[in-house]
């Protein structure tokens, strides 16, 4: 039988192998605390890593200098932009 949706589920069920919740056990242990805290408290920095990696960008020092060059004189709008520009409505 289907299950009906739950839209505000905080819940999260993992299955683990005997040798890795004994592992996280242990630590658990060690710094004095819970499962539930441990777990959350490690996945959530190895998250906020994973997006800080992909949303930076890293730059070598030439592509750095062509980005400031660039910023610095910015080449004149084509005829496309102009047009487009035109377009968008006038503020009152």
């Amino acid at each position: 039988m289907p299950r009906a949706i739950v839209e505000e589920n905080s819940r999260l069920a993992l299955r683990v192998r005997s040798e890795d919740k004994a592992m996280l056990m242990r630590a658990v242990a060690l710094e004095h605390t819970d499962m539930t805290d441990f777990i959350l408290r490690h996945a959530l920095d190895a998250a906020r890593k994973v997006i800080d990696q992909a949303e930076q960008v890293s730059l070598s020092g030439r592509d750095s200098l062509r980005v400031l060059a660039a910023l610095e004189q910015p080449a004149a709008p084509n005829a496309k932009l102009l047009k487009a520009a035109r377009r968008l409505p006038t503020r009152p």
